[in-house]
Order: C-alpha cells, then structure tokens, then sequence
C-alpha cells in the first residue's frame, strides 16, 4: 500500500518551484560556493543533477520526471528524497522560493 505522500512534503514547499540563488557557484564536480558567506558544500551525482536542473529553472514537474525516466525510482521515493534535499539546500539558505 502506497501513502500518501503529502504527509512528507512540508507545506512551505507544496506547488512550489524552487530556484538557486543567482550567486551561487556551482562545479560539475559537485562542489557548491556561497561568496556571500565563502562556505562550500560537496554534492552526490543525483544532488548535483537537480541543482542543474534548478539553475536550468525547471519546474519540480519537470525535474520529477527527467529523473523517473533516467533512474528506477519510483514516483513517491523520489518526491520525498527530493523535498529532503530542497530541505536540506534552503537550510543552508542556496535556494529560494519562487
């Protein structure tokens, strides 16, 4: 039985597209630069792939399903590794809101 998956997806994020902020850099390799607070990150190949897809502004529709057609992973898996990882990014505050 499948859940229903709004029970994961925090309501700040609920039909939101989510966009990089325009001074954030970004490497092929996965590393992440802030200027404005000189901190990095270092990303895994799926989170480099979405925050590409961010900065290519992509809406969540459009990123969900390049990802479902790329990797086998279903649709509710998918939703909720992703919210975890926009999480994750607005924590740290790369992203903003639409």
């Amino acid at each position: 039985m499948v859940q229903d998956l709004n029970i994961f997806i925090p309501a700040k994020f609920k039909r939101k597209d989510m966009k990089l902020k325009k001074n954030i850099a970004v490497s092929e390799s996965g590393f992440i630069f802030d200027p404005s607070t000189g901190e990095s990150f270092s990303m895994n190949n799926i989170g480099t792939e979405i925050v590409e897809y961010l900065k290519q502004d992509k809406s969540f529709e459009e990123i969900k399903k390049s990802m479902l057609e790329k990797y086998e992973v279903d649709s509710t898996s998918f939703e909720k590794y992703y919210y975890d990882f926009i999480n994750s990014l607005q924590q740290l505050k790369l992203i903003v809101d639409e």
